[in-house]
């Protein structure tokens, strides 16, 4: 890793990488998402029945089947893909005027407040 003292800006115009990155080569999300997309013959884990179908629907029939059995993991992930995270939002409307406070007073609120 580099260090802030070692570190030195590139000057205007000036190119560090002049190949750059060789074209035709993929990063690896794309690289995921083909071998997600391909099709396999399997069972189908809550039909039971012999089904061709993309890697990623026989990944996501597997964590229902956790889900089912009790896994809190796994339930949690098919939630938040289907339906979004849900954000552990807190809003505080607090009207204090701490300009007619002393400094103690103030302190003192702010124990009470962080308790």
């Amino acid at each position: 890793m580099a260090r802030e003292d070692n570190i030195i800006p590139a000057k205007k115009g000036e190119v560090r990488n002049p190949k750059g990155r060789p074209k035709g080569s993929r990063n690896r999300s794309t690289i995921v998402k083909y071998w997600l997309e391909m099709t396999k013959k399997g069972r189908n884990p809550i039909t039971e029945m012999a089904e061709v179908l993309e890697i990623q629907d026989f990944m996501t029939l597997v964590q229902i089947v956790k889900a089912l059995k009790g896994d809190l993991n796994a339930y949690r992930e098919l939630m938040d893909s289907a339906y979004g995270r849900i954000e552990n939002n807190v809003k505080l409307n607090a009207n204090v005027n701490s300009s007619q406070m002393s400094q103690e007073e103030f302190l003192e609120n702010l124990k009470r407040f962080k308790e």
